[in-house]
């Protein structure tokens, strides 16, 4: 993806952040309205919609039809990765990342939805309950270990060995990629909820779910950690 299609949304979220700090509009206030906002930002509705969706789902902002979007938390977020270091900067962003495994991923639970055996099933219900328990112990290395092992399972179950070769030889920065949403301890439960709709996606047969359910818990598991990256469509 080249830098001019990802950057008007970008730009977007980044430019609503920073006229929530130099305004000093706090939780509760409400920003400006989204005809105003896209005209002020000079950027287009359907942008702007976009940029809004992401900070909502960062708990940023809401969204609220007929009142207008409210301020619910302080700009604390960095650009990236929750303001953690992200050590494997020199080979790809954590971007870069989430946003391979939203391709990578999706389509392969698609496929898994079709070629996955009973046994498979079976070891993807036993891991989503193990993570449900580590979580509760809040256990978050234990449950970032256990997120891996979930979706190496399915990209192994897709029957592609070219997509599960990508994911060996990637696996430390996959890893890497699925500790970093448990930064935020109060969402963390959100990546259970999130497996457990992919898991009776597979479970249904149905290809179409499960590759959404997959590409919107990959978006999900990115805003948690404050990154925000553009998809087509």
């Amino acid at each position: 993806m080249n830098s001019i299609s990802r950057a008007v949304p970008e730009v977007a979220l980044q430019a609503i952040r920073k006229l929530i700090a130099d305004e000093g509009f706090g939780p509760g206030d409400v920003l400006p309205s989204q005809r105003d906002l896209a005209l002020r930002l000079g950027v287009s509705r359907a942008s702007l919609r976009e940029a809004l969706s992401s900070l909502s789902a960062l708990g940023v902002i809401s969204v609220q039809p007929g009142k207008g979007v409210f301020v619910q938390a302080p700009m604390e977020l960095a650009p990236a990765a929750g303001g953690l270091a992200w050590p494997f900067a020199a080979q790809a962003s954590a971007e870069d990342i989430f946003q391979l495994r939203y391709a990578l991923e999706g389509f392969a639970a698609g496929l898994a939805a079709v070629t996955l055996t009973a046994d498979e099933l079976d070891a993807l219900q036993d891991n989503v309950e193990a993570l449900r328990l580590e979580l509760k112990a809040g256990d978050f290395e234990a449950a970032a270990r256990l997120d891996f092992d979930f979706h190496r399972r399915i990209l192994l179950a897709s029957g592609n060995q070219a997509m599960a070769s990508i994911l060996s030889a990637s696996a430390e920065l996959f890893l890497e990629s699925q500790k970093l949403p448990f930064i935020r301890a109060e969402r963390a439960m959100e990546t259970w909820q999130e497996h457990r709709k992919i898991l009776r996606a597979l479970a249904r047969r149905a290809s179409g779910p499960a590759q959404k359910a997959m590409q919107e818990h990959v978006r999900n598991a990115a805003l948690r950690t404050g990154i925000a990256f553009v998809t087509p469509g």
